[in-house]
């Protein structure tokens, strides 16, 4: 099966969130301890007085977080390694919902501040820490654009809302190729947090309204049957509703709240059920701890990153938890169930408990330890890795030292809950202040963040090597890039919802320009093909066609069945889509053009690739049009607006390899042996990534190139429209653009902006130029103040990106009096003199003035672009005026 070109990594780096595991009793001294209550009979689930240390617990988290941190480092063998997350959140729902349920038990009630109090205490000021370090760090090391992210990532983490941040970015498919956030696997954390905020009152609501009325020696069983009873029907929703994101989005299931929660409702459940009435033979107990060891062991062996995770295959690591904790919780007047064979024995250990005690802290250090090491030194293999991980220990074992210890052990904090939750506070106000302060500090030295006015770019050339048109011997545009590298990142085409997302498998109909024109330009592909969309609609609009988006994002349009990172799993939306679209073209009218482009590293295999493409172009040669495939652009691999904004004076070292860049294709071969009759190649290769240099440049003649580590920024695209058009019309596919006799001249021509003009002959269809006028503003200068009276104009989003033709026509026949108002030579409303009255008609059209900008202001006139009117189609948005022209023609008797 042909892999899908890497993404942002689905299962990502890992946190956890370790809850708190009781102290160890105290040390029995020469004095005697009271004993607690004689326990009544019949009473279930743990103790109601004690809190019972599980030092193979602690071990356990030992074993969770060596999973995790060997799968970060990329340790052959262990790429199952994610799977360590969720044997944390098992731990933390038992022991979280053991300890709110026995006080619920002891007291009557939960008391929910110093619950908050203490995990306040407990975990935010050791993540204050890191997010602080990490702020700090970023800054030093980190280019602008990506301060810019990490002081987002900040804010998110802080807040405790990381998950969904990396969810949103995951599902996002145009937003992908960034670089790795050094937060990511914060995402855990915010999990937790999210979880026990439900969780910890609903219990306490659940337990009051259980005991109400009931004497002491009864609260046990009816709280915990109350609180099991809320926790069954929690688990199997949020199990089904996990299966579900499995299919349906990898991002979702693997890193959102609810589709983790069951994994915290079965550890919840073994705090609440009976489990020590059932005691069982010695020898099953220990084959249940032995199994479930191994369920987790050989989920970190068998899983990788293919896995459809969490899924089903959640069940195994998750599972396998529960049998561990399970085998080890006593039975009815047990006190030692371990025994000399026990799989509880050995992770009791003192080295296990030392990893465990200290796995909290150096879970949050080791990640970003590996991210940023990366930004600085480049990609590491997995040794490095591995000594970078084992040094994250001594910054863990720094703040468990002089920060978590001091904070838990501190009679001052502990005393009143509200202490602890200040210092929760502070912990969260502390990075988010350094987030603001760093992100705001970033943003200054970016360049303007307002998108590009498309108006004010230079030409590009039509031939040549260079991709600006100059006078031979002239230099370079000097100065910033344009776009900045923050207007890059978001530089996208404006083609609204018509790059279809991966769920997606039906296209919309996506006609932009002259929408009710029989001909039109087809633009079908991937990502790769939409990036063209600004040039191909400018060439559409200049013919008086429209053009027609048919984009699904990774989806290969040779027939390919692929891998998508997004779903996390098989892309069989793509598959469909592409049937579907090449079915609509072959029953619909015929373009006049079809113009295909597609990612070319959807797989390795030539020989497959070119039977995928003869099926695909087989089927679109059915439709009668003349089809040009549009040769792939160089993929950097590397994000380059953020590259660029720290190498603003010095952009050529963000240049990358030319031969990484550009892939062997076989289409070229197939074409140019005649293998698909009707296909013609063309390419802009020669310009973005020169043959005779080792590497193609993120820069050329001032202009930023990508917007991410794949696509063209729609500057670049913008630029390239008249090479574009002259490799279109030289191929035959594309008739030159031709100026109807009467009609306006098309879009692009450039009359003289001197004087206004005047003709004295007609021309072939009667008309007779009275008026003429290269038109100077108001994107550049006010216009003459001669001819024009100044106001703001409006310009409606298709007008950014081509130039349009509008005309007003005053027809003054008797018998046919009207006011046609014309969008690219097609009339769009009109108005007759019959629907008004005389004085209204002749107060129109009679009083010698055009204010010609009219005709694009408000109104439908949006609408012929696929857009409705919002702010951008407002007055006081400059419209660029190309010329305006009058013609005046005897009417026919």
């Amino acid at each position: 099966m042909a892999e899908l070109t890497p993404a942002a990594e689905s299962k990502g780096p890992l946190a956890v969130n370790l809850p708190v595991v009781p102290e160890r009793p105290p040390a029995r001294t020469g004095t005697t301890r009271r004993q607690g209550p004689a326990r009544p009979a019949g009473e279930s689930g743990p103790h109601p007085h004690r809190s019972v240390f599980r030092p193979d617990i602690e071990g356990l988290r030992a074993v969770a977080v060596l999973a995790v941190l060997a799968f970060h480092a990329g340790i052959p063998g262990l790429a199952g390694g994610f799977v360590g997350v969720d044997v944390f959140f098992v731990i933390s729902g038992y022991l979280i919902t053991g300890l709110l349920a026995r006080e619920a038990v002891s007291t009557g009630r939960v008391r929910l501040g110093d619950f908050f109090s203490r995990r306040a205490r407990r975990l935010l000021p050791s993540a204050a820490v890191v997010l602080a370090a990490v702020a700090v760090a970023g800054a030093w090391l980190t280019a602008p654009l990506r301060r810019t992210d990490l002081a987002n990532d900040v804010l998110a983490a802080a807040l405790s809302v990381a998950n969904w941040r990396f969810v949103s970015q995951q599902t996002d498919y145009l937003a992908a190729g960034h670089d790795q956030s050094p937060l990511l696997h914060f995402w855990s954390l915010a999990v937790e947090e999210q979880f026990y905020l439900l969780w910890a009152p609903l219990l306490a609501l659940c337990a009051f309204a259980a005991v109400r009325g009931l004497r002491a020696a009864r609260r046990g069983r009816a709280v915990r049957g109350a609180v099991a009873l809320l926790a069954v029907p929690l688990v199997l929703g949020t199990f089904a509703l996990s299966l579900y994101w499995t299919g349906e989005s990898a991002a979702l299931a693997y890193l959102s709240t609810p589709a983790r929660v069951w994994q915290f409702g079965v550890g919840a459940l073994l705090a609440l059920l009976p489990w020590h009435l059932l005691r069982g033979p010695r020898p099953l107990r220990l084959l249940c701890g032995w199994a479930g060891v191994a369920a987790v062991v050989g989920s970190v062996l068998v899983y990788d990153a293919t896995t459809p995770y969490p899924g089903t295959a959640a069940l195994v690591p998750t599972l396998g938890t529960a049998a561990v904790i399970l085998a080890a919780i006593p039975g009815r007047g047990e006190r030692n169930v371990q025994g000399a064979y026990g799989v509880g024995r050995l992770l009791a250990g003192r080295a296990p408990r030392a990893i465990g005690r200290l796995s909290y802290n150096l879970y949050l250090w080791h990640w970003p330890v590996l991210v940023l090491a990366e930004v600085r030194l480049g990609p590491l293999d997995w040794p490095a890795k591995t000594a970078l991980t084992l040094a994250a220990v001594l910054p863990a074992l720094a703040t468990l030292r002089w920060v978590e210890q001091p904070l838990r052990r501190s009679r001052t904090v502990s005393e009143l809950p509200r202490r602890g939750l200040a210092v929760g506070v502070s912990a969260v106000v502390l990075p988010v202040v350094l987030a603001l302060v760093m992100g705001t500090t970033a943003l200054q030295h970016l360049g303007p963040a307002q998108p590009v006015d498309l108006k004010g770019l230079p030409q590009g050339a039509v031939t040549g090597p260079g991709l600006l048109a100059r006078t031979p011997g002239t230099r370079p545009p000097q100065g910033p890039p344009e776009p900045s590298p923050l207007q890059a990142r978001k530089d996208f085409p404006p083609d609204g919802a018509c790059q279809v997302a991966p769920a997606e498998t039906r296209s919309p109909t996506c006609l932009f320009g002259a929408a009710d024109s029989p001909g039109r330009i087809v633009l079908l592909g991937d990502s790769h093909a939409g990036q063209w969309f600004s040039p191909l609609l400018a060439l559409a609009s200049q013919r008086g066609w429209a053009l027609q988006e048919l984009v699904k994002q990774g989806c290969p349009l040779p027939r390919l069945t692929v891998h998508n990172p997004q779903l996390g799993r098989t892309y069989h939306e793509c598959d469909t889509w592409r049937a579907d679209t090449l079915d609509r073209l072959k029953r619909g009218p015929r373009p006049r053009l079809i113009v295909v482009s597609s990612l070319n590293r959807y797989t390795a295999d030539h020989k497959l690739l070119k039977e995928a493409w003869k099926h695909t172009l087989t089927a679109l040669r059915g439709t009668g049009a003349p089809i040009v495939r549009l040769e792939d652009t160089p993929v950097p691999g590397k994000d380059i607006p953020a590259c660029v904004s720290g190498h603003l004076d010095d952009p050529q070292a963000c240049d990358f390899p030319r031969s990484d860049a550009l892939r062997p294709d076989p289409l070229p071969q197939l074409i140019a042996a005649g293998a698909v009759p009707g296909v013609h190649g063309v390419g802009v290769n020669e310009v973005l990534c020169p043959p005779a240099a080792p590497t193609c440049p993120a820069v050329r003649d001032g202009i930023l190139l990508y917007r991410d580590d794949a696509h063209l920024t729609n500057v670049a695209a913008v630029l390239l429209t008249g090479r574009l058009e002259r490799l279109l019309t030289s191929t035959g596919a594309l008739p030159p653009p031709a100026t109807p006799a009467g009609a306006r001249p098309g879009a692009g021509t450039k009359p003289d902006a001197g004087m206004p003009g005047t003709g004295t002959e007609p021309d072939a269809a009667g008309w007779t130029e009275v008026f003429r006028d290269g038109f100077e503003g108001p994107a550049r200068s006010r216009p003459r103040s001669a001819h024009w009276q100044y106001d703001l104009g409006t310009c409606c989003p298709g007008c950014r990106t081509a130039f349009h033709t509008y005309a007003v026509e005053v027809d003054l026949a008797p018998g046919a009096e009207e006011i046609r108002w014309y969008v690219d030579g097609r009339v769009h409303h009109r108005v007759r003199a019959a629907g008004m009255d005389r004085t209204t008609w002749d107060r129109a059209v009679n009083h010698g003035v055009f204010l010609i900008l009219n005709v694009a202001i408000g109104g439908k006139l949006p609408e012929v672009y696929g857009a409705v009117p919002g702010p951008a189609t407002q007055p006081g948005h400059a419209m660029r005026v190309d010329f305006v022209r009058v013609a005046t023609r005897e009417a026919s008797l």
